[in-house]
């Protein structure tokens, strides 16, 4: 094996119409993401074993989903389902080693994409490397995580010639005179 193996399925055509080349897409985000957590933070992951699961949904599948499992009945953007995160899982020196699965909603990121003025594809790139991080335990609730986390997405989306998704937001939310900032 070259590099991981990242299954890209699409459940709702609109990725399709919207993105030509959505799959190809998705699995260099994924093992760019992979790659560059893996380096960054000098962690002890064979790359070249792992499996990703990627999934293009609808946000009636990822509504769904997020109110099975977090509670939450309503879209979000990503959920990504981490198999590192299972103590109960068997450590294997061989073979595959099953990351998780990322599952990314249409009707929501493509809503998010233009209130923030951005591309379709370059959300989904963030969201993608987002999911993809979360599947290697980084986290955004706390300060701190937050920071590291963010900063590993805008290095990954600078590689890959992505504006800074969250200098965007920053922007936005200041003529919106946000109160955060």
């Amino acid at each position: 094996m070259t590099g991981p193996d990242i299954a890209v399925a699409i459940e709702c055509d609109h990725w399709l119409s919207a993105l030509p080349g959505v799959e190809d897409q998705c699995r260099r985000v994924a093992a760019i993401a992979l790659a560059s957590a893996v380096a960054a933070d000098d962690l002890d992951i064979p790359v070249d074993r792992c499996e990703i699961s990627l999934v293009l949904a609808d946000d009636a599948l990822v509504r769904g989903l997020n109110a099975q499992y977090r509670n939450q009945d309503k879209p979000t953007n990503v959920l990504s389902f981490a198999a590192l995160d299972d103590e109960d899982a068997p450590e294997c020196e061989e073979g595959p080693l099953l990351l998780g699965d990322v599952i990314v909603a249409y009707e929501t990121t493509a809503s998010e994409a233009v209130a923030e003025g951005k591309t379709i594809a370059n959300h989904l790139t963030h969201l993608v490397a987002h999911g993809v991080l979360h599947l290697l335990g980084y986290d955004h609730q706390e300060d701190d995580e937050a920071g590291e986390m963010e900063g590993l997405e805008r290095s990954i989306l600078s590689a890959l010639g992505v504006p800074d998704p969250y200098m965007i937001s920053e922007t936005n939310a200041a003529k919106e005179g946000d109160a955060r900032l």
